[in-house]
């Protein structure tokens, strides 16, 4: 009887939107402990020293932020939108661009490892659907020929800059990853370390 309560209460068009809210903010807890998982698992076993409990409760404390923030950030801009769309009878662009600029400073403002990464995530995605925009817009004449190749030139060929020369500009995990594929590979000792280990035990 309760089931079948909540089912009829689901269905209600009037409890939509609200009910939308709960749903998002669940989705986003989901999908961020989806991400975040996985990705914490393989960089802390890589890169990270300490003993198994240190790196098991890293793994959890980043999954735990990741989709917290998540669920908040969605129920915040979902919420946000239903108050403007229900002030103004109506749905416009600015909603979202408010809403998530509101959902941006309150949930992701502050300046940590797990806000950061998603945060550039989210602007190499922001700056390619800018440019294709601009390009749909007639704001920037087509490309005769596919931009592509060029812009990976420039951005691996500006990234190895800083690294080789202002590496205390680059995010720390991405510091981890390029010193293990750029630096580590320039010392080894004997074939265990050439080929089966990164670095001996106990090496520098």
């Amino acid at each position: 009887a309760l089931l079948r309560a909540v089912n009829v209460l689901l269905q209600q068009r009037r409890y939509h939107a609200a009910l939308a809210v709960l749903k998002g903010f669940r989705n986003g807890a989901v999908y961020g402990a989806k991400i975040r998982a996985p990705h914490a698992l393989v960089m802390t076993f890589l890169f990270k020293s300490g003993s198994l409990r240190e790196k098991l409760k890293s793994i959890a404390q980043a999954t735990y932020t990741h989709s917290r923030n998540l669920a908040y950030f969605v129920f915040t801009y979902k919420g946000l939108m239903a108050l403007q769309s229900r002030l103004q009878g109506k749905k416009i662009p600015f909603h979202s661009f408010f809403a998530a600029c509101i959902g941006g400073w309150l949930v992701f403002g502050e300046n940590n490892p797990i806000n950061s990464q998603i945060i550039m995530y989210l602007l190499s995605r922001v700056l390619f659907g800018l440019s294709r925009l601009a390009v749909e817009k007639g704001y920037v004449p087509q490309p005769k020929q596919d931009p592509f190749p060029l812009v990976a030139a420039l951005i691996w060929g500006t990234v190895l800059w800083l690294f080789e020369y202002h590496r205390q500009t680059l995010q720390p995990s991405l510091q981890s990853s390029m010193t293990y594929l750029y630096d580590d590979s320039n010392v080894w000792h004997d074939v265990s370390d050439f080929l089966i280990y990164n670095k001996r035990t106990g090496s520098e």
